[in-house]
């Protein structure tokens, strides 16, 4: 059996704003990261960290609210209500993950950034994550919100390569709240998803994270992307406005 991993991540998406941050364990290794996309500066912060054993670290969470507490940056998240869609898959031999999400719900807090101070008033997204994953994983995902051009309220799930079974998968289109999860999705790169049913996301990048990381047992490569969506999803909604994120990762863990 593969190490054990968790994690929290929570993203919020504000007009002028895209905020996220993580707080992960991989066996004896603990990490956080958080970074901040000023839409209005064009200005991207942002920090990873190891986070020793007992350590609090940049990235942590009290009964109601998630916190970035760092030298440079403080940040705080009050996430409302939303319904979360939950899976356990297996994932290769004795390989069993649970994952829960929540897309498009309200978020509210503060960004403080040197002598800035930034309200966040928007829609986010929150992944919780626990389980063994396989020792080599591959997987390209996406979440975000945004509105339809009926005017109905979207967020969306979509991952390839981990937990996504044709059915019983963390998969999942929230619109006006209300959860479904659409069959398999094709990821093309990182500018585009492409449902069953022909329907298209395309992607535009404003600002990306990447990092290396090599602890010698554990490794890994990704890249996330903060940006704009625009297209359609399954059902013929089409999106007059969408932000999120994309993400492409590969790990030895």
């Amino acid at each position: 059996m593969t190490l054990h991993k968790r994690w929290r991540y929570v993203a919020a998406f504000c007009d002028g704003l895209m905020v996220c941050a993580a707080r992960a364990q991989v066996g004896p290794f603990g990490q956080t990261f958080w970074a901040i996309w000023d839409r209005e500066r064009r200005e991207l912060l942002e920090n990873t960290r190891m986070r020793l054993p007992g350590a609090r670290g940049e990235v942590w969470r009290d009964a109601v609210t998630d916190r970035i507490d760092a030298r440079e940056v403080r940040a705080e998240f009050r996430f409302g209500q939303g319904r979360w869609v939950e899976a356990t898959c297996e994932n290769g031999d004795d390989n069993v993950v649970w994952t829960r999400k929540c897309c498009d719900v309200p978020v509210e807090g503060e960004v403080r950034a040197g002598d800035r101070r930034l309200r966040l008033d928007g829609r986010g997204v929150v992944d919780e994550t626990e389980g063994h994953h396989p020792r080599r994983t591959i997987w390209t995902w996406s979440a975000g919100v945004g509105r339809a051009a009926d005017g109905r309220s979207i967020g969306w799930n979509l991952v390839a390569g981990i937990n996504d079974p044709p059915t019983g998968s963390e998969r999942a289109i929230w619109v006006d709240g209300e959860p479904a999860e659409p069959a398999p999705v094709a990821f093309e790169g990182l500018h585009a998803i492409a449902f069953a049913d022909g329907s298209r996301l395309e992607f535009a990048a404003e600002a990306e994270r990447r990092r290396r990381e090599n602890l010698l047992i554990v490794r890994s490569r990704y890249r996330q992307p903060f940006g704009t969506f625009a297209g359609a999803l399954p059902g013929g909604i089409e999106l007059a406005a969408g932000v999120g994120v994309m993400e492409r990762h590969e790990a030895l863990w």
